[in-house]
Order: structure tokens, then sequence, then C-alpha cells
């Protein structure tokens, strides 16, 4: 049995996007794993960060965001929201997204969420990042919905990379940083255009995909050993 937090952002919720998200909620407990959810909009949010986000300060008159994440980390001074999230993070071994694309990369919420409960100190911090990062151990899952045909996103496509491009930030920028093993994401093609029929048979690709999770490919990430102490490439090394 797996422990899973799925995290969703979509503003209508009877979108195909929410669909997706309450799909892999029902399947992976239906399989019995135990699965916490956060709709980001139903929890009304708040994807900016503060200085509110700390109910003690290490410094109250200047805020970096991130020590101020640690401090509040050892003293139990994170905010509610903030805390739950985190809570919901660190007890789960499989972390799944489903959100739309916007403008090539994800939702303010999304972002947002990820600024806010991806703390220095839990998650990572100094060399704690990829396979020394606080999530080594622990998948990622990633399920997008857009409006873009499939055709359009590879290598010399009139949009480019897709994974390993716009996303790349997410992919490996945030949740490989961080030391998941990333799974190759899944993409729900052209859906605010396409046919019932084809958001049906998509809506089952996804549940194939969720179904199979074990056995997804996973995205290549760097291997620290091919870097030295202040991460310059050593003679040979092949990390992407």
């Amino acid at each position: 049995m797996h422990k899973v937090h799925v995290v969703h952002a979509h503003p209508e919720p009877r979108s195909f996007c929410t669909a997706m998200a309450h799909e892999a909620q029902r399947l992976l407990e239906l399989r019995g794993d135990d699965v916490s959810f956060s709709d980001l909009y139903a929890l009304n949010f708040d994807p900016v960060v503060r200085a509110s986000d700390f109910a003690e300060r290490a410094d109250s008159d200047y805020l970096v965001y991130a020590k101020e994440q640690r401090h509040a980390l050892e003293r139990h001074a994170l905010a509610p929201d903030i805390q739950r999230e985190v809570d919901a993070l660190l007890a789960s071994d499989t972390l799944v997204l489903v959100f739309p694309l916007y403008w090539f990369s994800v939702p303010a919420l999304i972002k947002g969420w990820i600024d806010r409960c991806f703390l220095s100190g839990a998650i990572y911090g100094g060399k704690r990042i990829y396979g020394r990062g606080g999530m080594v151990g622990k998948r990622a899952v990633v399920g997008v919905s857009l409006g873009g045909r499939e055709h359009m996103f590879g290598p010399q496509r009139i949009h480019g990379e897709l994974a390993g491009g716009m996303l790349r930030h997410l992919l490996q920028g945030t949740l490989g940083y961080v030391g998941y093993e990333v799974l190759d994401p899944f993409f729900a093609w052209h859906i605010p255009y396409c046919s019932h029929a084809e958001r049906v048979d998509t809506l089952k690709r996804w549940g194939d995909f969720v179904a199979r999770l074990d056995e997804q490919p996973r995205m290549p990430m760097p291997r620290l050993e091919e870097y030295d102490e202040i991460f310059q490439p050593l003679p040979g090394a092949a990390s992407p």
C-alpha cells in the first residue's frame, strides 16, 4: 500500500482536469492506497508568500523566506495551511499533481503551493538536492490537461519540447531537485476542443496510466556522484 497526496488546481470543479484528479483518487483508493486530496481552489489556498506565514520570526526586520521556513519548522510556527500540506507531503510516498497548462507553465496556485510548502530544511537545503534531497525514496506523478495537440510539441515542432523544455522547471528544477523520482508526465491533449468520445478515451488512458504507476518510465536526473563539492562536473560526467 502506498500513501499518496494528490494536489489539484483548476477553477472549474466540473472540468476534465478535475475529473482526472478525482479519477486518480478513486483508482488509487480502489487498489488500497491511503490517499489525501488537496483541491487548492476548494481550499481557497493562498499562493502568495508573506511574512505572516510564520507565527514566529528569526528576523522580524528583514524577510528571507527560506531562512524563516527553517526557523518556523523547528518551532512549529508555520501557518496552518502550510503545515497541513507539509504534513501530507512528508507522510506520503507518492505526490500526484494534476493541473491545466497555463502559458507553457503551471497555474499560479500550483506555483504558490510549491513556494510556500516545499520547505527549506525539511524538503531541501544546502547540498540536500537531487539524490540527497529530502524527498529521496518518494515518487512524483504529473498529469496535465492542455489545449494544444500532441503534434505541436517535440523536437523541431512549433512549441518545442514540453516535458524536457517548458516544464523542466517543474519536473527537474522542483520535483527532481528535492529528490523525487519523477515519472514521465501524462498529457491530456486538446481537451477544450476535442469530442466527448476523445475525452472519454483520454480519461481511460489516464486511468490506465495511474493503474500502472510502478511500470511508468522515470525521467533521468543529475547524479551527484558525477559532480564535485561545488557541483562542477567531474571529467567524463554524463548526467543530463
